[in-house]
This record gives structure tokens, sequence and C-alpha cells, in this order.
């Protein structure tokens, strides 16, 4: 029976009609989620908020203290750089007072979310000046820039064909995966154990915002470190989601976005796709995004929308989004 089973279930899925049923219905389950009335701002007030920043010092993160102390939330925000967290805390503060709401609750802590005496340091710190926390922003991260292959030293010749790696470069790639894997799982990792009892025991509505990457769900060439790290956070991430169930959990997908973000890139070469300056989202845009989707109580987020599309086109007509990935990034031997 089980065979049968599983054999009349193998051909239905694989009929291209029920394919594209099958791809309408995440479409219907986002339409039904947006329309549905947000209660989180009811639970815990936007003014007040707790909320923490993990890489606050640049990008995404910066935005989004910025953004939340203008309406009034206490922010902690948290970096390696000392110098560029003081930045971030005075705009934050100017932020406040040009929206009249003004606060002494903007913390800022330097710290390695990869450390884990650091963030340790961080939750006692929570614990004592607020007495717990509502909000967890992950926005820390390293980018990685270059095709498996080039960070290992080789590279494809006009027929194509490949050099062995050298044991240089073998170890080289295994460094470079490590650092990667450090900042872009790690970190999350560490983040997770430390803050969820702490976010669990103490706020009315606890959330998390995952701001991750489109490319840890659409494969892309020259980003195989990158993507392949990025998408271990965000399993580990949807596996807590489903363990705890009291906290809203949300996963940020937006495409690639203006700034230097590619200066944190832990391998090096060139870098092939079109400038992000010119061609990225913009970081307020995103940063409004993803503050909306934690009132909102929102699980997968893409940006731009269409994002979500290509993303179930991908297992429907690969080939074409392989395609266009290769075109964006301007990949070929």
């Amino acid at each position: 029976m089980a065979s049968i089973i599983s054999t009349t279930l193998s051909k239905w899925l694989s009929s291209p009609s029920r394919n594209i049923t099958i791809a309408i219905i995440p479409v219907l389950l986002a339409l039904y989620r947006v329309s549905k009335k947000p209660t989180r701002p009811l639970k815990v007030s936007k003014t007040g908020e707790r909320v923490l920043i993990l890489g606050a010092s640049s990008g995404v993160g910066r935005t989004m203290a910025k953004q939340y102390s203008a309406r009034g939330a206490r922010v902690c925000v948290v970096g390696r750089r000392e110098t560029l967290l003081l930045e971030v805390q005075s705009e934050c503060r100017n932020a406040q007072d040009a929206a009249g709401s003004r606060s002494e609750d903007i913390i800022a802590i330097p710290a390695d979310f990869t450390d884990v005496d650091d963030v340790i340091n961080i939750r006692s710190v929570l614990q004592a000046e607020w007495g717990g926390l509502d909000t967890l922003v992950v926005a820390a991260g390293v980018s990685a820039l270059q095709p498996l292959m080039a960070v290992a030293g080789v590279e494809a010749t006009r027929d194509n064909q490949l050099k062995d790696a050298t044991k240089e470069g073998i170890q080289h790639t295994i460094n470079v995966a490590a650092a990667a894997t450090r900042g872009n799982y790690v970190g999350p990792l560490l983040a997770a154990i430390t803050f969820i009892p702490l976010l669990s025991n103490t706020s009315k509505a606890p959330a998390v915002v995952l701001v991750n990457s489109v490319a840890s769900i659409i494969p892309a060439p020259t980003r195989t470190l990158y993507a392949s790290t990025k998408a271990s956070s965000l399993v580990l991430y949807q596996a807590l989601s489903i363990e705890h169930p009291d906290i809203t959990f949300t996963f940020f997908m937006p495409a690639t976005i203006e700034g230097d973000f590619r200066a944190s890139a832990v391998d090096s070469g060139p870098v092939r796709e079109l400038d992000p300056n010119k061609h990225g989202l913009k970081r307020e845009d995103v940063a409004r995004r993803g503050i909306q989707a934690a009132d909102n109580g929102e699980k997968a987020v893409f940006m731009p929308i269409t994002m979500r599309y290509a993303h179930i086109l991908y297992w429907i007509w690969p080939a074409l989004i392989e395609r266009v990935a290769k075109k964006k990034y301007n990949f070929g031997v």
C-alpha cells in the first residue's frame, strides 16, 4: 500500500499542472497573512519597545536602529566598531529629538556577536537596564563574493579545463569557509541560545527578525559560500520558530541592498555584479519593511515581492532562474 501511495503521489507531483497549483498555495497564504490585522502593537507599545539590534554599526541594522528610535523605542545597538557605534547612538538620539519622542534608553555595546562572553555581557546589560527584551534583530553577518574554485585559486582556462587545487588553495578555502560560517551561522546560533529565554520570559509578544538574503533560497554564481552559510542560519531560525511558538519569527530576505556590505567579504577578488549603490534596494526602504514585518508578525518576507515568485519558479523552471542569475552576476567561463 505504501508503495502505491508513493508512486501515485510522485506522478501527481511530477505533473506540470500540479506544480503550478502547488506554486499558487504559498501566494494565497501570503495574501491571507497580509490581510490579517496585526495584534502585536496592542501587546507591545511602539513607544518603549525594547529592541536589540546585532550588527547596528552599518547597513540595514544601523538604519533600523534610527527608525526604531524615531518612534520612541528603547534601542540597544551592538557592533564590533566602537567609534561607529557611538555615531549610531548619537544618530538614534537625534532621530528621537526630531520625532519628539526622546528617551535616554539608547544603549551602545561594542561586542562581537560570535563571542560567548560578549553576548552574555549584552544579556546582562539588558536585564539590568530594561528588565528584559521585546524584539531581537539579527542583522550582522559577512559577505563572500567569489566562485568556490576561484577562492581555491583554480581558474578555468579558455578550453574550460580546471587545474587541480593546491594544498594551500584548499586550506585557504577551508579558512574562508570557516570565517563565513562563523559570521553567518555561529553568530545567529549564539544569539538564539542567549536571547530566546530572555525574550520568552520577559515580553508579552516577543519577536525575532533575521535579516537574511534572497541568496539563501535562490542559488547564484559567485555566492557559493555566502549563500550556503546564510541558508544554514535561515533553516536554523525556521526550525526554532517551530520549537518556540510563543515567539514570532520573521525571516527577512531582501535582494541586493545599496551600501558597502561587500567590504566585509571574507574572500577577495573582483566583484562581478552591477554597482549596488546604483541598482540596489534603498536601506531606508529595507529597514522600514523589516520593522513593519515584525509589527505585523509576518513569517517569510521577500523584497522585492517578485523574489517570492522567483523562488517558486526556481523549482518549476530552474534553467530560467539560473540563466537570469548568470546575467545578474556577469558569470561565465
